[in-house]
C-alpha cells in the first residue's frame, strides 16, 4: 500500500474517533444538562393543585367545620372522616405543636384541599401582651406553615376568644370564632357535641370543633355530624371559601362566627 493511501487511511480513523468522542461528550452533556433541567423544573412545580372555587352562584348552602389546637395524632383521624365523606375543613393550628414529627399531617390536610390557619405559637391569652409578644406568636406559626405548605394564613382564631383593639391592629389576619359544642372539654360527651353542633348549623355558619390531642369524641362525632349536615343539603367548604360563597372580603376589625 503507497505511503499516502496509508496516511488517507489512519487521518480517517482518527476523525471517526474524534467525532466518536465529540459525540458521546455532547450525548453525555445533553442528557446530563436535560435531566438537570427536570430536577428544576420539578423542584419549582407545586405539588399541589390548589383548591378550585366554582362561581358563587353555583354554591347552595354551606357551611365551615374548622378544627383548633393540632397538629395532633387525632389530626389524621379528623383528616380520615373528611376523605372518607368527601369534605373538607380549616385546621387553627398552634405553632408548638407544629413538630418535625407532625410536618407530613399538615400537608396531608393541604393536599386534601383543606385550609390552615393560625392559633397562635404558645396558646396563651395574647390580650396580656405587647404588640411585640403578639406579633412573635403569630409570625412563629405563619413561618412554620410556609415552610411546610408554602402558602401564608389568611386567618386566625385567638385562643379562649381572647381580643383587643391592640390584637386587631397588630395582627393582620381576619379574626375568627365560630359556633361551638365545648367539645375541648372530655366531660362533653359525643351524642352532645353532635346535638349542638347541629342544632346551631345555618347557611354561612363557622362551625369551631378541636382536634386537640386525645380528642378521639369529635372524632366519633364526626361521623353523624358530616352525613346529617350533607342530607340536609350543606356543602363543607373552607373558611376562605366560605366568604368567596358569599361575595364578601373580610373587614380587618371584626371576628366571624358566619358569614353572609
Amino acid at each position: 500500500m503507497n505511503r499516502y493511501l496509508k496516511l488517507a487511511i489512519l487521518g480517517a480513523a482518527v476523525a471517526g474517533i474524534v467525532a466518536a468522542v465529540g459525540c458521546a461528550k455532547t450525548s453525555q452533556e445533553d442528557s446530563t444538562g436535560s435531566v438537570s433541567k427536570q430536577e428544576n423544573s420539578e423542584s419549582t412545580e407545586p405539588t399541589v393543585t390548589k383548591r378550585q372555587y366554582k362561581n358563587p352562584e353555583e354554591y347552595g348552602k354551606v357551611i365551615a367545620l374548622t378544627f383548633d389546637d393540632g397538629p395532633s395524632s387525632a389530626t389524621p383521624l379528623v383528616l380520615d372522616k373528611l376523605e372518607e365523606y368527601g369534605a373538607v375543613g380549616t385546621f387553627f393550628l398552634i405553632g408548638d405543636n407544629i413538630t418535625d414529627d407532625k410536618t407530613d399531617i399538615v400537608k396531608r390536610a393541604y393536599e386534601m384541599g383543606c385550609e390552615i390557619a393560625n392559633h397562635s405559637k404558645t396558646h396563651s391569652y395574647m390580650s396580656k401582651m405587647t404588640e411585640d409578644e403578639m406579633k412573635q406568636e403569630i409570625d412563629y406559626t405563619t413561618d412554620k406553615i410556609v415552610e411546610i405548605i408554602g402558602e401564608e394564613p389568611k386567618f386566625f382564631r385567638p385562643p379562649y376568644i381572647d381580643v383587643n383593639q391592640q390584637m386587631y391592629d397588630t395582627i393582620d389576619l381576619t379574626f375568627i370564632c365560630g359556633y361551638g359544642c365545648n367539645d375541648y372539654d372530655a366531660k362533653v360527651e359525643i351524642e352532645e357535641r353532635v346535638e349542638k353542633t347541629l342544632a346551631q348549623a345555618k347557611d354561612g355558619a363557622i362551625i369551631l370543633l378541636h382536634d386537640a390531642e386525645g380528642n378521639i369524641k369529635t372524632v366519633a362525632a364526626l361521623d353523624k355530624i358530616i352525613p346529617e349536615l350533607q342530607s340536609q343539603g350543606y356543602e363543607l367548604v373552607t373558611v376562605d371559601e366560605l366568604f368567596h360563597t358569599k361575595g364578601i372580603t373580610p373587614d380587618g376589625n371584626s371576628m366571624y362566627s358566619e358569614v353572609g
